[in-house]
């Protein structure tokens, strides 16, 4: 009967639509039917329409009989609008009507309104039915139709009602065409400012969005502009060289862990109750803090200047971003030649057309996307970069691939050089972990191996941006559990890649191998009374390689390795091939990173025991300083004697890493973020974050217990000195031991 039910109020609703659309394609401009070769409707037609329309079979039958004789000597600078207002329309009264549900409009404006106000009540209501029904109940498809054809009815409405201006009339009748706008951070005195950047045909515009009370409408104040023709790129040789106040990584995390903390504290209020007031609070905090990060996370000076050589500074997230303003500003300067400054009214003429103009109305945050929109993929993303085409002129060529976090985009890998090809192959598999990531960006760099010959464009010594490419992560593309091969065209260059998604529900688990004999997904006190040593020889040996030759290597621990490198150091650890060393000297350093991170997440269980590791996450939770340390300790301590000493040889080389900072980029905090899920996460799905009576979204209560996980081994990191094992730990646990 249900199912009855429904497929009856699908026909119903398409039936409706169809003749709502019919009247309301007449009511544009005649003009524009002439264009789009739209068929006049008949006499016939309109009283057809009329009378099976419920709200409009309501008018008064003395304003249907005017309409009519009219039909035909419409004009084409008239609107079936017009003859609605110059007929006076009225509408019964409620006593007339009330055969025809009462209806007891009075103006011409409402009663228009009316049947389309129908179709947005029923697609509200078809929203709830379609989120309460289980996608595998038989009325989920019938629902799901008739949400759709209710959506692209009022998108069709919205499209034609309230267009987007692309562009503002300037005199002598030219177009100030809009082609890019963008939140961006500006460098000024200092500190760090959050503007509206808006890049029209022939000058760049930087604003700031004024606060209004609320319900007063959306107006920007600008804070400067520079015609494209008097518009340089600096460098730190032109420029007074502004210092750029970096953000400590922990601050950064914290916001990340109130945004969390706030997307869960929305879903548990849309499943507990309906307070629009409670909600508006959340989401409003919700955008502070989306904000916050948004100002303080970029860190990649972009430097322009104006023709008397005042400098301008932003600060943006990736080479990627800024090689895109670069090469579109260079595209547009092209067609301009003339400089000119604006009066104080076109300037005002000018910000305030941008409420119009302007494409991006919100941070570029993934966390702040609709509910039903994607919230990106969690998981791991294996990408092997085969081969690039089109190269004009044998070069020495690598590729960077980003992905994005948190609304801004990190570097996560990058190939070897491939020497003097015009087709360079390089066949390298990555493992690259996503964080809610929506795009993959591909960047092929050429390197410079005379440093003269360096691009200096902000001042720094970089290899020169040969093209660059991004692709989209489509979920439903990627749930295949086979490769997908895909093609990035840019520049006339093409590079092909092969993709292969495995989610967060299958990539982490921890699984126990098979063969015992080897050292991967073998319990740690198995390998090393095997070994008989304390610390397991993958470990010493991946870390003394690193010592040896990575500690200065840009993102180590970051930056992912060859897959297939670090395949084949697996499998000659398993096999223990006694070649193992001579195999890592020839490796690039981060596939020996990378071997190293792999060995501890395959683990059967982490490093922390899933016995210990909820104490450990209650202990980073204490607020007193005292308790803390005291407690974080004595668990520490109570590790296996091979975990716990293991761990330690550990520390001390990631603090010696840390070391490094100003060559390789890799504060206390960075590696943490690396090493925290690595060495902590439990085997099991059950922790003490997920299995909190509270209901939270898988992706949320990741994203918080790895945060969790992190502190963890920062505050370890912190610590000035952690007693050995030969020393208080012996005197605390086996005192009474003979």
């Amino acid at each position: 009967m249900r199912k009855w039910v429904l497929s009856g109020i699908l026909a119903s609703e398409e039936t409706y639509l169809s003749h709502l659309e019919a009247l309301l394609i007449p009511m544009k401009p005649l003009r524009a039917a002439a264009t789009t070769s739209q068929p006049m409707l008949t006499t016939h037609q309109i009283e057809t329409i009329f009378f099976k329309v419920p709200e409009l079979h309501e008018i008064h039958k003395d304003f249907y009989d005017a309409l009519l004789p009219r039909v035909q000597d419409w004009s084409h600078q008239q609107c079936v609008g017009d003859l609605f207002q110059k007929l006076n329309l009225k509408v019964r009264s409620t006593k007339d009507c009330k055969d025809h549900r009462g209806l007891t409009l009075s103006s011409s404006a409402a009663l228009l309104y009316k049947p389309v106000d129908r179709v947005t009540r029923s697609t509200l209501v078809l929203h709830d039915l379609l989120k309460h029904t289980p996608c595998s109940h038989p009325d989920h498809p019938l629902l799901q139709d008739a949400l759709r054809i209710s959506q692209n009815f009022l998108s069709s409405i919205n499209e034609e009602i309230t267009p987007r201006r692309q562009s503002m009339t300037v005199k002598k009748g030219e177009h100030r065409q809009l082609l890019r706008d963008r939140f961006m951070v500006e460098l000024v005195e200092g500190s760090r400012k959050l503007r509206h950047v808006f890049l029209f045909t022939d000058l760049l515009l930087c604003t700031k969005l004024k606060k209004q009370a609320a319900g007063k409408a959306q107006q920007y104040d600008c804070k400067w502009y520079i015609p494209l023709a008097d518009l340089t790129f600096q460098t730190l040789e032109d420029c007074e060289s502004t210092p750029i106040p970096l953000v400590q990584d922990e601050e950064i995390d914290a916001m990340k862990i109130k945004i969390s903390q706030i997307k869960n504290e929305i879903q548990r209020e849309k499943r507990t109750t309906k307070g629009s007031k409670v909600m508006e609070r959340l989401r409003k905090k919700l955008s502070e803090q989306e904000s916050l990060l948004l100002l303080m996370s970029p860190n990649m000076a972009f430097r322009v200047a104006n023709r008397n050589g005042k400098g301008f500074t932003f600060l943006i997230s990736s080479d990627y971003e800024r090689a895109e303003w670069r090469d579109i500003i260079r595209e547009q300067q092209k067609k301009c030649f003339k400089s000119f400054s604006l009066t104080s009214l076109e300037l005002q003429m000018l910000t305030n057309s941008c409420v119009k103009l302007q494409t991006v109305h919100t941070i570029p945050m993934t966390m702040n996307k609709e509910d039903d929109e994607s919230p990106g993929l969690y998981g791991f993303l294996n990408v092997i970069v085969h081969s690039a085409s089109g190269l004009k002129h044998s070069s020495n060529l690598y590729c960077s691939l980003e992905v994005d976090s948190f609304g801004y985009f990190v570097n996560k890998a990058r190939t070897r050089v491939h020497r003097d090809s015009t087709e360079p192959s390089w066949d390298e598999e990555f493992e690259i972990e996503l964080e809610g990531s929506q795009t993959v960006r591909l960047l092929c760099y050429e390197k410079c191996c005379n440093k003269a010959k360096q691009s200096r464009e902000e001042g720094e010594l970089t290899d020169k941006i040969m093209a660059k490419g991004q692709i989209k992560l489509d979920p439903q593309t990627l749930q295949s559990k086979d490769w997908q091969r895909t093609v990035i065209a840019m520049n006339g260059i093409e590079v092909k890649l092969s993709m292969k998604f495995t989610g967060r529900e299958f990539s982490l688990k921890r699984m126990p191998s098979r063969k015992q004999s080897g050292v991967f997904g073998v319990k740690i006190n198995v390998v090393t009374k095997r070994e008989r040593s304390k610390v397991p020889l993958i470990v010493r040996q991946c870390v003394e390689e690193i010592e040896r030759r990575g500690m200065e290597e840009v993102g180590i621990y970051r930056v992912s390795g060859v897959a297939t490198d670090i395949q084949a150091l697996k499998a000659a650890f398993d096999s223990n091939n006694k070649d193992v060393s001579v195999m890592m000297r020839e490796m690039d350093v981060n596939a020996i990173a990378g071997t190293l991170k792999l060995y501890f997440r395959e683990l059967p269980e982490p490093l922390f025991t899933d016995e210990l590791y909820p104490n450990f996450a209650g202990g980073i939770a204490l607020s007193d300083s005292v308790a803390k340390e005291s407690c974080m300790l004595n668990l520490l301590l109570s590790l296996p004697e091979p975990n716990l000493v293991t761990f330690l040889f550990v520390l001390d080389h990631l603090k010696r890493v840390a070391e490094n900072e100003s060559f390789n980029k890799m504060s206390l905090h960075n590696l943490a973020t690396v090493f925290g899920p690595t060495l902590l996460r439990p085997s099991e799905k059950d922790s003490k974050i997920s299995s909190s009576s509270q209901p939270i979204s898988m992706n949320d209560s990741w994203s918080l217990e790895v945060m969790a996980q992190v502190q963890v081994l920062l505050y370890f990191l912190q610590l000035d000195s952690i007693p050995t094992p030969d020393s208080k730990r012996q005197s605390l646990l086996f005192s009474t031991e003979v």
